[in-house]
């Protein structure tokens, strides 16, 4: 096992902005982090796991260990008429694992094509797009516990899953290492495209619905017309949750406001971020070397030469102009460092 010291984290974070760790390793294998878990770098210093760095903003140096999970593998556990089980290492790439799927029709995942990171950051996320979120594939989460290295798995019920949510990011953060999840995905014909987007495009373009692929592909079309991609043009997709309000708090924003979007979901009423960012004027808005992308109010950017810091307080002055305007609080969906 070796570690590395004073390790450039730019490649390693799709923002691509300068950071650096005290201490760096890569993790190939469960050896890898029983051997890990031994060396004084890891006991001794703070924290933080990587994967594809797709959800994570550095406003500063990391004074303390990185672990880039680099764990591979997909197994097929079981299966019967209706389900496959499939357990997927950590380090896989989460747009592969839905590319993987729909090869074989199979049904779960689809709507989650094109999302930038690793299948280990996917249920601390609990990642969701298109009508559909990751907790309702997820048969468990298999983990190592920090501390002591004791290998614990987590059924679907335990995670805790929520909007953007899981006990992973809430009240066991950083205590645990996810070095495998299973899902259970369908093998009979399920499709989800109730969400207004997806319906659109594909009502829009005639599309015809034989399987798992077909939405997949619908998703990436949409995905690639609007989003900007990490490799092109640093950003972490979208920067802000929706916000989630009362009846009551609808009520008196639709008198001054009467055009404003909104979904009900499970009894909650949802508001779309990207709107309320637009109307307060930074779609597309750039401030030197960061902005808002053109096309998509909720996807900041690097422009090239931005600090985490530069970002950050962009991302601060747009959760004040929506407070002023709406009375509304944003919440970064990203991970501030």
């Amino acid at each position: 096992m070796e570690i590395l010291k004073n390790y450039d984290l730019s490649s390693l974070n799709s923002f691509h902005v300068s950071a650096r760790a005290k201490f760096f390793a890569e993790i190939k294998n469960e050896d890898d982090f029983k051997n890990l878990a031994n060396i004084p770098e890891f006991k001794n210093n703070e924290k933080l796991f990587l994967g594809g760095g797709s959800n994570i903003l550095f406003t500063k140096d990391f004074d303390g260990i990185v672990i880039l999970n680099k764990m591979k593998g997909i197994q097929v556990l079981k299966e019967d008429d209706n389900y496959v089980f499939l357990k997927v290492a950590g380090g896989e790439n989460w747009h592969d694992l839905v590319l993987f799927t729909v090869e074989k029709n199979l049904w779960g995942i689809e709507n989650l094509a094109l999302i930038h990171g690793t299948v280990g950051a996917a249920p601390v996320q609990n990642i969701g797009a298109y009508g559909s979120e990751v907790k309702n594939s997820i048969e468990s989460v298999e983990c190592f516990e920090i501390e002591n290295g004791i290998k614990k798995v987590f059924l679907n019920k335990e995670c805790k899953f929520g909007y953007r949510d899981s006990i992973f990011k809430s009240e066991l953060k950083g205590k645990f290492f996810i070095f495998s999840v299973t899902f259970k995905l369908k093998k009979n014909s399920e499709p989800s495209i109730s969400y207004n987007a997806l319906k659109n495009h594909i009502e829009k373009n005639k599309l015809e619905i034989k399987n798992s692929k077909d939405i997949s592909n619908a998703v990436i079309d949409i995905r690639k017309s609007k989003l900007p991609n990490p490799k092109d043009l640093g950003n972490a997709g979208s920067f802000f949750k929706n916000v989630y309000v009362d009846q009551k708090k609808l009520e008196e924003l639709k008198k001054s406001y009467p055009e404003i979007p909104y979904f009900e979901e499970e009894g909650k009423i949802k508001i779309p971020a990207g709107w309320l960012v637009e109307q307060c004027g930074w779609k597309g808005k750039r401030i030197g070397n960061v902005g808002v992308h053109e096309k998509q109010a909720l996807i900041l950017v690097n422009y090239g030469n931005a600090s985490g810091l530069e970002i950050k307080n962009l991302a601060e002055q747009i959760i004040n102009s929506v407070f002023q305007k709406f009375g509304l609080k944003l919440f970064p969906e990203v991970n501030l460092i």
